[in-house]
This record gives C-alpha cells, sequence and structure tokens, in this order.
C-alpha cells in the first residue's frame, strides 16, 4: 500500500523537496518534508540556459512524521503565502527509498535549519489553507 506522502512524491509533475532528514519510508523517525510545486514556463529548462524561461511555485505542501505516518499539515496554492517561503534553488539529487524497497530521485535539499524555519512560518502565522 503506498501512503499519502509515496503517492504525492510519484506524481509526475516536478517537485522541489526540503526534508529534515534522509528520506527512507523503511525506517520509522521524526521528519518533515517540504513539496514546493514547480509550475515551468514555456522555454525554462532544468538549467534555464541564459536566463530564458522561469521556475514558479503554484503549490506547497508540507508533510510531517512522527509516529511512522506522514500527515499532511500544511498546504496552499495561495501566492501570497507561497511568496513568505524562501524557494530552495540550490536543490540537487535527493535519493528517496520507498516502503517498498524500490529507489527514487528528486530534486531537493535535506537541511533541517531550513525546515525549522518553514515550520516557524506555519506556526506564527497560524495559516489556514486558503484552499480548504
Amino acid at each position: 500500500m503506498t501512503s499519502t506522502i509515496e503517492a504525492e512524491l510519484l506524481q509526475q509533475y516536478r517537485k522541489i523537496l526540503v526534508c529534515r532528514e534522509d528520506l527512507d519510508f523503511t525506517k520509522t523517525y521524526v521528519n518533515v518534508i517540504m513539496i514546493f510545486v514547480v509550475e515551468e514556463s514555456r522555454g525554462s529548462a532544468g538549467g534555464r540556459a541564459a536566463g530564458y524561461g522561469s521556475r514558479r511555485i503554484s503549490k506547497i505542501m508540507c508533510f510531517s512524521n512522527e509516529h511512522g505516518n506522514y500527515k499532511k499539515i500544511f498546504e496552499s496554492c495561495d501566492e501570497q503565502t507561497i511568496l513568505l517561503f524562501e524557494i530552495p534553488y540550490n536543490a540537487v539529487a535527493l535519493d528517496i527509498k520507498l516502503a517498498d524497497g524500490s529507489q527514487l530521485v528528486m530534486q531537493g535539499v535535506i537541511d533541517p535549519e531550513k525546515v525549522e524555519s518553514y515550520m516557524r512560518l506555519i506556526k506564527d502565522k497560524s495559516f489556514q489553507s486558503p484552499d480548504e
């Protein structure tokens, strides 16, 4: 059975991940995963040669795991809310181990400090998803 977070990661749209710890769904430990969904503009490639094209974040999701199950704790498609979050454009290839043992590689970073700053922002602003 695929968890909600794993199903989200397997979606075919581009995303940037920011995680507190490595992603290994075969293990149970405290972790937080931020998913920034990237909306590609026409002409934007991975490197966006000579600055052509742009990346725009169209959605942010946050999943937290404290007892072995990841739960979505935040989601927003609101442009003004998204602008409050610093987007990690320095992301690299991030290895992910799914619950069934298979491997997945995505663009992302392991950055506990950045995750904590996101969590403070979510908590301090007492965001409610505008999509609900």
